[in-house]
């Protein structure tokens, strides 16, 4: 979860109110670079109206269903305590016997209202409220297992998938021991195996950085990781690249530690800067992080020499497609320093030509804006397209974009109590698709609820 940006357009209202019917943007060529590397499905103008759900809960296009696995106070199955407070990130992965094996974060702080169970073995600060659970569901995803998968992290937002069938959690905070109560430093990544958490334990992996991390994603051909920053005051987040010791060693290879470097692109200070589409940058640099464990000073305030550092306000989303990493800032505010307005850029880093691309940018001086407001989760869809977790106030939610720049909505939340502990609207997040792409999975953040989402996917 994070901090929701400015209100946006005033159609946006307009299209909560009618149902957020489908809406039509023409976007510039170099939007078809966002689907690079997934399958090659032609594009479509979505599944139609939202229909109100009569539970109250999810609202989908007619033909779709959803079913409720998991929600937040409700006992764990493995008798461990209850289904944590604030669900975010989320991977699924292939399990036994046409299973599907679902890791989620838990992005909780020192005030959660149920934390992460602590379980011997799997707690890295007992005082951390944060974690991952990890819930198996057999094909007709139905829950057969929901149990603690780290325990004692804190502040677990997003994270990325490693190629060899693990997640990575990752820490947004960057709070030292003694801080908030805490016992050890925090800010770090940790690998969650699904399967048999036991075999990762909960152990930080340090030379990753220490830093307020958002997501990651890893390069499968040379096993690079990619990270991204969501500092919330300026200067704002870098992106990073890891180079590890042991790239596409497997569960626990990186523990073996690495290079970490953040990104430089000359002249480019402040990436919220650069507001047309299809702007390349060539010959991006990559500095050494001169203390990546911040025991002084935190990373994006160091010294990177002549030239400094590339900054972002709110780089989110992450992940690979082809030969390209693609990194996410979901908005940006002159008044809180940023260097530009925007409502949401997606960016493209091809690491064989070193060449950083503006993919994408939404509003506010363009017509390229999202019905609702900013970009945040983004994953693969099944015809090729991607879905979007929307990042902002009112109404909340998935967004499909097709091909051919077409936006459409795919699920609306429903309306909370509005008080402190539920807010009016409960923003989506961690939205991943079965290995088969027959079910969206996707969570809401507050209350606390996983669903499972099937229909007429095309």
């Amino acid at each position: 979860m994070s901090v929701a940006p400015r209100p946006a357009a005033t159609r946006r209202n307009v299209l909560a109110a009618s149902g957020a019917a489908a809406v039509s943007i023409a976007f510039t060529g170099a939007f078809t670079e966002l689907f690079a590397g997934s399958s090659a499905a032609r594009g479509h103008s979505g599944y139609g109206p939202l229909v109100p759900d009569p539970d109250g809960l999810l609202d989908l296009p007619q033909g779709f269903r959803y079913r409720v696995l998991s929600r937040e106070g409700d006992a764990l199955r493995s008798g461990e305590g209850r289904v944590p407070s604030h669900c975010d990130g989320m991977a699924a992965f292939k399990a036994r016997g046409g299973h599907v094996r679902l890791v989620r974060n838990h992005e909780n702080r020192v005030d959660a209202a149920i934390p992460v169970p602590t379980v011997e073995g799997l707690t890295y600060d007992p005082m951390g409220k944060g974690g991952c659970t990890a819930l198996e569901l057999d094909g007709n995803n139905r829950v057969l297992t929901e149990r603690v998968a780290i325990a004692g992290t804190a502040v677990n937002c997003a994270g990325g998938r490693t190629p060899w069938g693990t997640w990575l959690t990752c820490e947004e905070t960057e709070d030292r021991a003694g801080t908030n109560g805490y016992t050890k430093d925090h800010g770090y990544v940790f690998e969650v195996d699904g399967a048999d958490p036991r075999r990762t334990g909960a152990v930080p992996l340090t030379a990753m950085g220490r830093f307020q991390h958002e997501a990651v994603a890893i390069d499968p051909h040379n096993g690079t990781v990619y990270e991204t920053e969501d500092a919330f005051e300026k200067p704002f987040g870098l992106f990073y690249r890891f180079l590890p010791k042991k790239p596409l060693g497997g569960t626990g290879s990186l523990r073996a530690g690495g290079r970490l470097e953040a990104m430089r692109v000359p002249g480019v200070p402040d990436l919220s800067a650069v507001q047309e589409t299809g702007t390349a940058f060539e010959g991006v640099e990559w500095v050494p992080v001169p203390d990546p464990q911040a025991a002084e000073t935190p990373i994006r305030f160091q010294d990177f020499g002549p030239g400094g550092i590339t900054h972002g306000q709110k780089l989110e989303g992450c992940y690979w497609g082809g030969s390209c990493v693609y990194f996410v800032s979901s908005f940006a505010h002159r008044d809180e320093g940023s260097a530009a307005d925007h409502y949401g850029q997606v960016w493209r880093y091809d690491p064989a030509r070193r060449r950083l691309t503006l993919v994408i940018v939404f509003g506010p001086d363009t017509d390229l804006q999202l019905p609702g407001e900013s970009p945040d989760n983004i994953t693969l869809a099944p015809d090729g397209g991607l879905m979007v977790c929307e990042d902002g106030g009112g109404a909340q939610h998935v967004f499909g974009l097709t091909r051919r720049g077409e936006v459409y909505p795919m699920a609306r939340g429903r309306q909370n109590t509005g008080t402190p502990e539920e807010p009016e609207w409960g923003e989506f997040a961690g939205v991943t698709f079965a290995p088969d792409y027959g079910t969206m999975y996707v969570n809401v953040y507050t209350p606390g609820t996983t669903f499972a989402v099937t229909g007429p996917w095309r």
